[in-house]
């Protein structure tokens, strides 16, 4: 169908039941300042109309359209690398010479790729795409449009103030959550910067532009200044060098240097100028006074130079911010280091060895970004220990010396060739057994070694925070979930309240637990929700449910300490009967007494984690899901 102007707008066909608008001058005025290569208003591309142009790349348009088919609104992207192609007629898009064509249609299918790459993906802070297609010599996807949203630039430079640590913290809990999504399936964004981060109007980060196509145009056409932001970059993504590989370790220097912007009011130096004379001064400086020193340092951890130096997943760097349990960092101390996670605590992101100064100097190749040379450098950082340090190397024994061999003497006959050693036996497995009327075909042979009697297994023992952990650990982690909490900090003596917003990507039932602290350091685990005043506990996919409600407050009692909590979105309801569960309090919150939960969580045997309830499956006898999505966080107590 042919474009439909504002003024044509009142002739179009129209939807049954739909009256004709009027266009007002506001309308009038806005299509008069439309770049000259988006679509008019009213254009219609296939089920979707355009009611409004949201905003223009060099390689792509994003449109308001309203989706005439289910009658919403929606965003509409379209493929258009402005620089090197236009629009021919109508809604044709073409080259405007051939020898781009091969590089725009290089582009065109990175758009459609990072359109299906982001279809994979159901995570509250990742891009939903609904649909993506190819027509009229281009391409298009259809995400959610977000009203009245803004990107976490504008908010930063609008709300200086705003970026307290708790904030900060619990935004990064949510981008972290979405990169590790990525980062599973081996994708990494690549372009994460204050202007790519969207808050909504709850609150939640959004991550947008992927960039897919123009980083392949970029690497076509060698126009890096133009696709790298400079400060959000670091050096692996100057240059495809084998020692300097991409990977997650890549997406997080680019957002600890947003969360360096937040703090400071400006980007880090470009990491490409920190090679030679690293000036930047650093978070823990900065932000001196205003954030606890422990999350400074991550953040200059994350803005190491060399990747090697910076935590190298999302989970080492949710860790070194203290995002998993407040205070833990001091826990792993106290017990000593962990297996699972590598220590990067040692890592000076600021110091540079003498061997690495004498690395940068034999230069390997030059790339002129912005007036900034930049050289490739090799080597690790002298001092700066590997993870697998050499203390927790097994010592290697000295090769055995053999005597020497004296030279045969004059006219001595040469010694006969030893015969060959005949074969060892085969080892005995210490369950085999040699029959007694057998036992002269073993003669030789070295004794069975009798069986070792199996030792009983361990004693399982009841803590109420490692079974909210193994219930959360069973999770489905395609199924996203995410809480946003009012106050990560409650003051008991005050009577503060507690209160947190859930979201989930597919719809079900929410279940809350939480294990608080107790007089005596005795904890017990508690079911706050459902319970016997409110059992409305169904959300909807990408909806929002905010929690406690009026008739059950949760008020801050004390004692101090850390109350963890675990939010469970099911597929289906959840039956926790049969757990000893005693209804507790007014609200009759479900509590799971420590004496009978331990006896159940003793003899337990079943797949699934215990307390983390049965679905409910309906009486005909119909199979219904078990699965499940889940969030932890926590909320400390204190008293001031």
């Amino acid at each position: 169908m042919s474009p439909v102007s504002p003024e044509e707008d009142d002739e179009r066909t129209l939807m049954p039941g739909e009256v004709p608008r009027p266009i007002s001058e506001a309308e009038r005025q806005a299509a008069a300042n439309y770049s000259r290569n988006a679509l008019p208003i009213g254009t219609q591309i296939g089920e979707f109309q355009i009611s409004s142009l949201i905003g223009e790349g060099g390689f792509g348009i994003v449109y308001l359209v309203h989706d005439r088919s289910l009658q919403r609104n929606v965003a509409l992207k379209e493929y258009m690398p402005s620089s090197f192609a236009g629009r021919m007629d109508g809604l044709t898009v073409a080259v405007r010479s051939e020898r781009h064509a091969e590089t725009f249609g290089v582009g065109l299918r990175s758009f459609i790729n990072e359109a299906r790459l982001l279809a994979q993906f159901d995570h509250p802070s990742l891009l939903k795409v609904y649909r993506f297609w190819e027509a009229n010599g281009t391409g298009y996807f259809v995400m959610p449009y977000y009203d009245g949203s803004i990107t976490l630039k504008e908010a930063l430079v609008a709300e200086p103030g705003l970026a307290t640590e708790q904030w900060l913290k619990r935004l990064l809990a949510q981008i972290l959550d979405a990169l590790e999504v990525l980062h599973r399936a081996q994708c990494f964004h690549r372009d994460i910067s204050p202007d790519n981060i969207l808050l909504l109007k709850d609150g939640r980060p959004l991550l947008l532009d992927f960039g897919s196509a123009r980083r392949v145009i970029g690497d076509m056409t060698q126009a890096l200044t133009v696709f790298l932001k400079p400060g959000y970059a670091p050096m692996e993504q100057y240059a495809e060098e084998p020692s300097l590989k991409q990977g997650p370790w890549t997406d997080l220097y680019a957002l600890a240097a947003v969360v360096y912007f937040a703090i400071t009011g400006r980007p880090p130096i470009p990491s490409v100028a920190r090679i030679m004379s690293d000036t930047l001064v650093p978070a823990a400086t900065a932000g001196a006074g205003r954030y606890s020193p422990a999350f400074l340092h991550a953040i200059d951890l994350g803005l190491s130079v060399r990747p090697e130096n910076r935590p190298q997943n999302a989970a080492e760097f949710r860790e070194l911010l203290g995002l998993n349990n407040p205070g833990q960092n001091t826990k792993l101390a106290a017990d000593g280091p962990r297996a699972d996670v590598v220590d990067v605590s040692a890592r000076d992101p600021g110091a540079r060895s003498w061997t690495q100064r004498a690395a940068i100097a034999g230069v390997i190749g030059a790339v002129v970004i912005g007036g900034i040379l930049w050289w490739g450098v090799g080597g690790r950082k002298a001092d700066t220990p590997h993870p697998s340090s050499a203390s927790n190397v097994a010592p290697v024994a000295p090769p055995v010396q053999k005597p020497p061999v004296s030279p045969p003497a004059a006219n001595t006959p040469a010694p006969a060739p030893a015969p060959a050693p005949a074969p060892a036996p085969a080892p005995i497995s210490p369950v085999d057994k040699v029959p007694a009327s057998d036992a002269s075909s073993t003669a030789g042979a070295p004794p069975a070694i009798p069986a070792e009697a199996p030792r009983p297994p361990p004693e399982k023992v009841y803590d109420p925070r490692k079974v909210l952990a193994e219930v959360y650990a069973a999770r489905d982690r395609t199924h996203a979930v995410s809480v946003s909490v009012e106050k990560a900090q409650v003051n008991f003596n005050r009577g503060d309240s507690i209160g947190f917003s859930i979201s989930s990507s597919r719809p079900g039932f929410v279940y809350v637990l939480e294990v608080g602290v107790e007089a005596g350091g005795k904890s017990s685990l508690l079911l706050l929700f459902p319970n016997a005043v409110d059992r409305d506990n169904r959300i909807g996919a990408d909806t929002t449910m905010k929690l406690p409600r009026a008739s059950w407050p949760l008020i801050a009692g004390g004692p101090a300490g850390i109350d963890r909590f675990l939010v469970i979105v099911a597929d289906s309801e959840r039956d926790f009967t049969g757990l000893g569960m005693r209804k507790l309090g007014p609200q009759a919150y479900g509590e799971f007494p420590r004496n009978e939960a331990s006896q159940l969580y003793r003899t337990y045997t079943g797949a699934k984690p215990l307390f983390a309830g049965k679905a409910k499956c309906p009486a005909d006898g119909q199979v219904c899901s078990d699965a499940y999505g889940a969030a932890e966080f926590t909320i400390e107590e204190v008293a001031r």
